[in-house]
Parts: C-alpha cells; sequence; structure tokens
C-alpha cells in the first residue's frame, strides 16, 4: 500500500480507518505536515471536529484512535498532544525504503492517479499586437500546470485561443494592403506594436479609411478569398513573433494548440439557434440574450449574457461558449481549465452556468477559471515602461538574460563566453519565471530584479544552485554504488529523506487547486534541507556504507530538483 499511495494518502487511510473503529465512521483525519520537528512528521487533527460531533472528550477519543491505529512499519512513534492532537513521527526505515523506492522507480516513485483528459485555455495572446508582460502569467501558469499534469499521467490538451478574428482585423488587412505597395510584407510587419498604432491611427482620422476597414470586416467573415489570404499573412507574420517569445520562455506551445476566435466563427449561428430552441436566448433591444435567474443585480434582475448584438454580429462571449462545447464534445474533457486574468471571473462564472443550462456539459465535468492577479511595478503600479507604455515580453526576458550574464561573469568569469551566456539564459529566464509561479497565482505581485535574481533566499538561482551542487558531488564521486542500501543515523539525513518523500503531495497539490507555488515551496524547501545535510553530513569525506547511502540521497536530491525545476519550466545548469 506505501507505493501505491503518497504519504499523506497512506497516513490518511490509516488514521480514517482508526476513526472509524473508534466509532466515527466517515469522520475526516486531517492529515497535515508538523509545524516544526517536535510536533513529529506529520499530525492528524481530525480528532478535535470528531469528539465535538460526538460531544465526547477529544483526548479520550485521541487515546481510542491510537489504539486502533496500525502504523507498524510507517511509523516509529506515535503520540497524543494537547487536547487531542496526534503526532506521528516516520520510522528511519521506513523513509529509506521510499527513498530507494524513488530512486528504482519510474516518475521518482510519483503514484499516478486515475488519468484524466483536461483541455488547459492559456497564453491567448492577441496576434494583432506583440506579446506584452500581461501575457507572462497565463502563458507560464498554463505552461507548468500542463507540465504536472502529464508528469501525473493525464492526457492534456493545450489550447492557446487567440484573439485573431473582430473588427480590429478587418481595419490591419486593409491598413496592409495600403501600404505594402511601397514596402514588403515582412517590412511592413517587422514591429507589429507599431503597425497597429499607425492602423487605429489611419482609423480614427480618415473616414474614407474607416468604411474601407468595415469593408473588408464584412469580406473576412463572409468567406472572400482575398480578403482571407490577407488575414493569413498578417497572422502567420503575428504568430511568429509569438513563437520566438514562447522559445525563449521554454514553453511547449505549438501552432498545433492553436484554435482562435475564428475557428469557431462558423458555429456561432447554430449556437445562437439551439439556444433560441430551448427557450434560453431571447429577444432584448434587438440582441439576442440569455438572462441568467442565477446572476442578479443589486435590483433583483437577471444579469444579461449577450449571444448576438443588435447589428447581428457575435460577442467572444459566443465564442467561448461554442469553444466550451467542442472541448467537452469534441475533444473528450473531463477537466477544463481557463488560466485566464481573475478581473474574468464573472463572465466564466456566467460562461460555466450557462454551458451546463444548455446542455453542453454535464456535472461530471469540472471547469475551472484559474484567475491570476496583476504583475506590479516596485511603485505598486501595473508594470509599465519607464515612459509609461506597455513593456514587450521580448525584451523583458533578454533584460532578464543579460542582467544574470553580469552575475554568471562575475562569479565565474573564467568560463567561455558561450557558456556564460547559456547559463545567463538558463538563469534569467528561469528567475522571472520562478517569481511568478512561486506566488499564490490569486495575488498581484511586485516585479523587482534585485529580488528574483538573487543567488539567496527563495529564488530560482538558489535552487539552481542547489541543483548544481549535489550534481557536483555526484560527479566528482566517480562511479556510483545505483543499488547501494540507504540508512539515515544523522537527523539531516532524516530530514532530506522525508522532504524527498513529500513530492507526490506537493505535485498532487499543484493539480489539485492548479498552484504551481506548491511546487514552488516544495523545491525551495527541499534546497534549504539539502543545504542544511550537505554542511552536516560529508558525503566525499565519509567512508564505505555511510558514503554510499548519502550518494544516494544526493542523486535523489538532483533529480528531484532536476524533475520539480523542469515541471516549473525552469532549466538547471550543471554550472553557475
Amino acid at each position: 500500500m506505501s507505493r501505491q499511495l503518497t504519504l499523506l494518502q497512506l497516513l490518511d487511510v490509516r488514521v480514517s480507518a482508526a476513526l472509524a473503529a473508534a466509532g466515527c465512521e466517515g469522520a475526516p483525519a486531517v492529515i497535515v505536515r508538523a509545524a516544526r520537528p517536535e510536533f513529529g512528521d506529520f499530525q492528524a487533527n481530525g480528532v478535535m471536529a470528531a469528539a465535538k460531533a460526538r460531544r465526547q472528550n477529544p483526548r479520550e477519543l485521541a487515546e481510542q484512535v491510537v489504539a486502533h491505529l496500525d502504523l507498524a512499519g510507517i511509523a516509529s512513534r506515535v503520540e497524543i498532544a494537547g487536547p487531542g492532537f496526534i503526532n506521528i513521527t516516520l520510522a528511519p526505515e521506513f523513509l529509506a525504503a521510499r527513498t530507494a523506492a524513488a530512486l528504482a522507480g519510474e516518475s521518482l516513485g510519483v503514484p499516478r492517479p486515475q488519468p484524466l483528459r483536461v483541455v488547459i485555455d492559456y497564453s491567448s495572446s492577441n496576434l494583432a499586437k506583440e506579446m506584452h508582460v500581461g501575457h507572462l502569467r497565463s502563458t507560464i501558469i498554463g505552461d507548468a500546470l500542463a507540465r504536472v499534469l502529464r508528469f501525473l499521467g493525464h492526457t492534456v490538451i493545450a489550447q492557446n485561443h487567440i484573439g485573431d478574428w473582430g473588427t480590429q482585423f478587418g481595419m490591419l488587412t486593409a491598413f496592409l494592403v495600403e501600404i505594402e505597395k511601397g514596402v514588403g510584407t515582412e517590412l511592413a510587419l517587422s514591429d507589429l506594436e507599431d503597425f497597429y498604432r499607425r492602423a487605429k491611427q489611419r482609423m480614427d482620422e480618415d473616414p474614407e479609411f474607416a468604411d474601407t476597414a468595415r469593408q473588408y470586416v464584412v469580406r473576412l467573415q463572409g468567406g472572400d478569398a482575398e480578403v482571407q489570404t490577407l488575414w493569413r499573412r498578417f497572422l502567420d507574420v503575428s504568430m511568429r513573433h509569438c513563437e520566438a517569445v514562447y522559445d525563449m520562455l521554454g514553453v511547449g506551445l505549438t501552432r498545433a494548440d492553436l484554435k482562435g476566435e475564428s475557428a469557431y466563427n462558423d458555429e456561432l449561428p447554430g449556437i445562437l439557434r439551439d439556444l433560441q430552441a430551448q427557450g434560453l436566448a431571447v429577444e432584448s433591444d434587438g440582441a439576442q440574450v440569455v438572462f441568467l435567474d442565477e446572476f442578479r443585480s443589486k435590483e433583483g434582475q437577471a444579469q444579461a449574457y449577450i449571444v448576438q448584438k443588435q447589428d447581428g454580429g457575435y460577442l467572444y462571449s459566443t465564442t467561448d461558449l461554442a469553444a466550451l462545447r467542442h472541448r467537452v464534445r469534441d475533444l473528450g474533457a473531463h477537466r477544463v481549465l481557463y488560466v485566464v486574468d481573475q478581473r474574468q471571473g464573472l463572465h466564466f462564472q456566467q460562461l460555466f452556468c450557462l454551458a451546463r443550462k444548455a446542455g453542453y456539459v454535464d456535472d461530471t465535468v469540472s471547469l475551472e477559471h484559474v484567475g491570476f492577479g496583476v504583475m506590479m511595478g516596485e511603485d505598486n503600479k501595473p508594470f509599465k515602461t519607464r515612459s509609461g507604455g506597455t513593456v514587450k515580453l521580448c525584451e523583458l526576458l533578454k533584460e532578464a538574460a543579460e542582467r544574470a550574464f553580469l552575475l554568471v561573469t562575475q562569479k565565474n568569469p573564467d568560463l567561455p563566453e558561450d557558456a556564460r551566456r547559456d547559463i545567463a539564459h538558463a538563469v534569467g529566464v528561469g528567475a522571472v519565471k520562478f517569481a511568478d509561479l512561486s506566488k499564490n497565482r490569486a495575488s498581484d505581485y511586485v516585479f523587482s530584479w534585485a529580488s528574483m535574481l538573487a543567488f539567496e533566499g527563495y529564488t530560482a538561482p538558489y535552487l539552481q544552485y542547489a541543483y548544481t551542487r549535489s550534481s557536483k558531488v555526484l560527479r566528482d564521486a566517480g562511479q556510483l554504488a545505483i543499488t547501494a542500501p540507504i540508512t539515515l543515523v544523522d537527523a539531516p539525513e532524516r530530514a532530506l529523506a522525508l522532504q524527498l518523500a513529500c513530492l507526490a503531495d506537493a505535485l498532487n497539490g499543484v493539480a489539485k487547486d492548479a498552484a504551481p507555488h506548491h511546487l514552488c515551496a516544495y523545491l525551495f524547501e527541499l534546497a534549504v534541507v539539502f543545504s542544511r545535510f550537505y554542511e552536516q553530513c560529508p558525503v566525499l569525506r565519509s567512508d564505505g556504507a555511510v558514503r554510499a547511502s548519502r550518494l544516494q540521497l544526493c542523486r535523489l536530491t538532483a533529480d528531484t530538483l532536476r524533475v520539480g525545476l523542469g515541471l516549473l519550466g525552469i532549466r538547471t545548469v550543471d554550472a553557475m
């Protein structure tokens, strides 16, 4: 059983069984990591609530639970603390066996849950402009979730729901036709931000051009071959800008993952007819609207979910409904995650509600808005350039690599420049990603170069350095005895083995809550515990079985840091 369950799951099963034997069938065990070593490794806190429900003395109930608790071969000590908390200390032999199993097995010994088909909607850039810092959080949070869920054995289908449709594309294609007579398409679109700004200026200042642009919208939406050819050319150049950013970020999105707004254009009339036939969509002031009784204004009026505008056009609310139907009906999703700014929370609540009312999604499918906060500057305002403009993502990443290059050069000036550049890219981009992913995604956070590039503290460089240190020990050791037995005698050895054994629970936390910061916190604690082990338990200067055992701990630490950082999309390097 211990090899098929995570530590938390194993203890939960055993304590829950003991609670049931004590007459508390169904009472939750509430297993948590102990806050301090003197409380053991884990605490079972469910006795308190169970005793209150039964109007029983919690200490007496705790004694009954402990009497029924079977942790033979798992725990070396079980104690009752305070009014009824149960402290559990795991046996060194048990932890050693978990460590050996993780080294010998696949996927670091992480158990695989029941596999699901998970659709993740993330990145979702607007192809009319270059990617900016506002796209960073969706892109890297979504990528980390995709990596973790795949590692756990789930089938993950990425959906990059790009903004590639609508009125602005009539304006952009019309402007492209106008200017490319003098310059080539590549030159015209070499700076998307400048191209968009100039097109918008023409739209605002020239009524004749504005009329032409509106005609292009009609022709585009009507399937005009000439205009659609221009539109596809524009999208191709735009997408190449996105792909360059994805490459710099180390994000695995490809064109195969693209499913933009335009992909659902032909389905929208059918969606509207279906909603009308079900009596959900009704006419209101010339528009087609679904009134959701589940969402009411302060005055008690049902909120309107607009499906079709007065002019007959459709909105992203309609497109999102078609996309959700596709993801469940055609892609077979059991779980759909939308990694989108949390300010869109109400929209997604209404979308999910309508999708279920319309029968597009049943109760077996989980629909989740994975919202996130805003990246702030050190002035506690949304992150901008010094001139107040939007920060392009590619420029931010280049600056990160340059700043890291200076730091790497200071620390290791004798390395060839190419090697220092490669390390700097891994460190700089990793620092930007970890600074974001390590925060609770619902929170805003302050972007600070100084804090994120520090080699000490809660940063990617600190974790990357912990990896280089552990891997260097292995290189210096020479040939390893990969089947050497593991013995945990000293406290730092035991603490390291315990932290290594908690990887699966950290990953399950990421998967359950769609929260990469759980993995960041786990890896940081692993690096801290390894540092204490490294300082207090000599490895290469030890002899015989002690040396071989400690090398095994170093090996699993290096593997766990490498895999864990990789699941965050952060690359490890052999030298810093």
